[in-house]
């Protein structure tokens, strides 16, 4: 019976000790648990002895990963680890000292053999050399090690957080200018803010080190004073055997306490010590040193120097002479044997491989959408309140993608020294397209009526859509928002006038090779669409064409399996791609009349009179696909002047109304309109779906 006891309790706990392996976390909480119970409980000295060992054991693994990692940052749970093993001190030093003050009577055995043997072996019978030992090793942690490693993390800390805009702007523009990928940029912004708060609390935890030498010192008094007094008064020692008893005991206490702690203190001055060094120490050590052989070359001179001096002990002297003498020797023969076969290679490479010069081609690179940016702006590239200008364009390009069904290229910014500091350059294939003046720590405040805006501030035209604006401190957005005003930002401004520069000119961005990657990311059931209408109807650059014209009139092509079928009807009787665009937009009627339908639920309409119609119709001239629209200066003249008087009329009670002609002038009128209006939508009646709700409000 007993042994199957023993073999079920066996079992038990090999189980336990296979659910704590799996369970890392139930463990680790178990033993923070049981280092809070050492403070409160007593510890028997064969526990104790278990748990010092532990403890020295412990710190020895923290010195020894410190010395083998790479970068710091791969150790980035150390100020966690540096509480842990604090606080173990920490709880062994109050089970110690309970120990010490109720057994020390009864020998130097009384707190376990392993502050025994600490106490004997460093004391030497002499209490005296065992308390200077103490408070040298004491002092060496506290002034030394400690504070040394946490102003290094303080300095490394402050420089850190200091670097990071300047940091995050460099891996901005390293992704815009395709150098890197999103998953570089995200790793790469990662370990920029794992650095930043590993420094920072570095930074913090040089503090427990320090806690835990002043705890060490007050509970080292406490030990000796304490202990004289119980065993003086109340165990009836001598005081000559009290003190030589409790000061054995607490020295070698506070000897094992200090022992661990200024091994994790080196080990947290080679970790902050580390930065910006990567590879293991030794290699980052005698890697480095042994580069500078000469160093070593006046050491040895210096050191035989010193051996020949008068009353110097020769042998030691001589003997690192000789050593770093050899040292010099032989590294210089390494580093000249390194020269020789460095050049060789260098030779080889030269003659086995011409020079290959830069193909002139490369020269004709361009951008197809270029920010370029005064000094002054870099900060909006990487805003602290997480308004970054980089983030919006990425936003800009899905909202692009998702409303028109063009994908918009990436979109290149650059910092352009030359500009105004404040100012701001939006390319187009090299040709300037637009530009602005920003303040970057500042809001734009516009009223959306179109007149000027009654706060303090630097008087401005906002740069998208022209209106008078101001530039206000921040501050001021409440107010401005109670007075029912736009308030908006610096990089909002530079995006906002970025989308309208994109949609006026998408039509130009559509390339051929963007138009073919849209065929081909269609689905598979529409493959057989493309394959009828490509090349035997219509070719891609006909496609692209049409797909042109809609963009120029603001016209999703998202739905390109529609678009695709509308050009097939009317390739079947046509070539001409203006007449395949108007084909194509009656089959858009549903989309075309949804996105001019206002909020209260109808299309507001301006038509033509019949008499511009019959003007217009009268004025084209040509037969078939050849007509042109020949009308008169003065006529001309007459409509601009009538369109611009029913629109701003419109305008002013708060209307954005489409002009309605017949299908037959609408492209010609539409010619006329997009010079001096175009943001202006023109429709012909086939556009308007039978199921839109319509409202005339005027006609010309």
């Amino acid at each position: 019976m007993t042994d199957t006891a023993s073999g079920q309790a066996a079992g038990g706990g090999s189980r336990f000790v296979a659910m704590l392996a799996g369970r890392t976390d139930v463990a680790l909480a178990l033993g923070v648990v049981a280092i809070l119970i050492v403070l409160f409980l007593p510890l028997p000295a064969w526990l104790l002895d278990f748990s010092l060992a532990i403890s020295i054991t412990f710190s020895v693994m923290v010195l020894m990963t410190s010395l083998f990692i790479a970068k710091p940052l791969e150790f980035n749970s150390f100020p966690t680890i540096l509480l842990m093993a604090t606080m173990l001190r920490l709880a062994l030093n109050v089970a110690s000292t309970r120990l010490i003050l109720t057994n020390g009577h009864q020998g130097t055995d009384a707190a376990g053999r392993v502050i025994e043997a600490f106490g004997s072996f460093v004391m030497g019978g002499n209490f005296v050399i065992g308390m200077v030992v103490f408070v040298v090793l004491l002092i060496v942690n506290f002034m030394v090690i400690t504070k040394g490693s946490g102003r290094i993390a303080e300095v490394a800390a402050r420089f850190s957080l200091d670097a990071m805009p300047g940091k995050q702007m460099a891996i901005d523009a390293d992704l815009s200018a395709g150098l890197i990928d999103e998953n570089d940029a995200r790793r790469r912004r990662k370990e920029l803010e794992d650095e930043s708060t590993f420094f920072g609390a570095m930074d913090g935890a040089a503090k427990y080190v320090r806690g835990d030498a002043i705890a060490g010192l007050l509970i080292t008094f406490i030990n000796i004073v304490g202990g004289i007094i119980i065993g003086v008064a109340q165990n009836g020692m001598t005081f000559a055997d009290a003190s030589h008893t409790y000061t054995l005991l607490t020295v070698g206490d506070g000897l094992v306490s200090q022992i661990p702690a200024l091994i994790v203190s080196t080990a947290a001055g080679l970790l902050v010590t580390k930065a910006g060094v990567t590879g293991s120490t030794e290699k980052a050590l005698f890697g480095q040193l042994s580069n500078y052989p000469r160093a070593l070359g006046v050491s040895s001179f210096l050191l035989l120097l010193l051996a020949i001096m008068p009353g110097m002990p020769i042998l030691p002297f001589l003997t690192l002479s000789a050593i770093t003498g050899f040292s010099y020797y032989a590294l210089t023969q390494r580093q000249e044997r390194r020269a020789v076969e460095a050049l060789e290679l260098e030779k080889k490479e030269k003659t086995a491989a011409p020079p290959v010069e830069e193909p002139i081609t490369s020269a004709l690179a361009i951008d197809q959408i270029r920010l370029e940016l005064g000094y002054g702006l870099l900060p909006l590239i990487n805003d602290e309140r997480g308004h970054r200008l980089t983030d919006q364009i990425k936003a800009l390009r899905r909202q692009l993608a998702s409303e028109m069904g063009f994908v918009m290229p990436s979109v290149r910014i650059l910092d352009n020294m030359q500009l105004p500091s404040n100012s701001y350059v939006v390319r187009l294939k090299e040709t300037e397209v637009g530009r602005g003046d920003i303040r970057p720590n500042m809001l734009l405040v516009m009223d959306p009526r179109g007149e000027r805006v009654s706060l303090p501030g630097e008087e401005t035209t906002e740069p998208a859509f022209g209106l008078p604006a101001v530039w206000v401190e921040n501050g001021l957005r409440e107010e401005a928002s109670f007075r029912g005003y736009t308030v908006v930002d610096a990089s909002t401004v530079v995006t906002t006038h970025l989308t309208e520069v994109i949609r006026d000119n998408m039509s130009d961005l559509l390339s051929y090779a963007e138009t073919q990657k849209l065929l081909d990311d269609l689905p598979a059931e529409n493959q057989k669409l493309v394959a009828d209408l490509v090349p035997n109807r219509l070719s891609v650059s006909g496609i692209q064409r049409v797909l042109q014209n809609l963009l120029a009139e603001r016209v999703s092509i998202r739905d390109l399996p529609t678009i695709l079928e509308g050009i097939a009807e009317g390739s079947a009787y046509t070539q001409n791609i203006v007449l395949l665009t108007e084909h194509v937009r009656g089959r858009l009627a549903r989309q075309i009349s949804s996105a001019n339908t206002n909020a209260q639920g109808f299309v507001p309409l301006i038509t033509l009179s019949p008499t511009w119609e019959q003007a217009f119709a009268e004025a084209l001239s040509g037969a078939g696909e050849e007509k042109q629209l020949a009308m008169s200066p003065s006529k001309l003249q007459e409509f601009i002047n009538g369109v611009r008087i029913a629109f701003e009329q419109q305008a002013r009670l708060g209307e954005i109304p489409v002009l309605l002609t017949s299908p037959g002038v609408r492209p010609y009128v539409r010619s006329i309109i997009e010079r001096f209006r175009p943001q202006t939508t023109v429709m012909s009646q086939n556009e308007v779906h039978p199921k839109a709700h319509i409202r005339t409000l005027a006609q010309i």
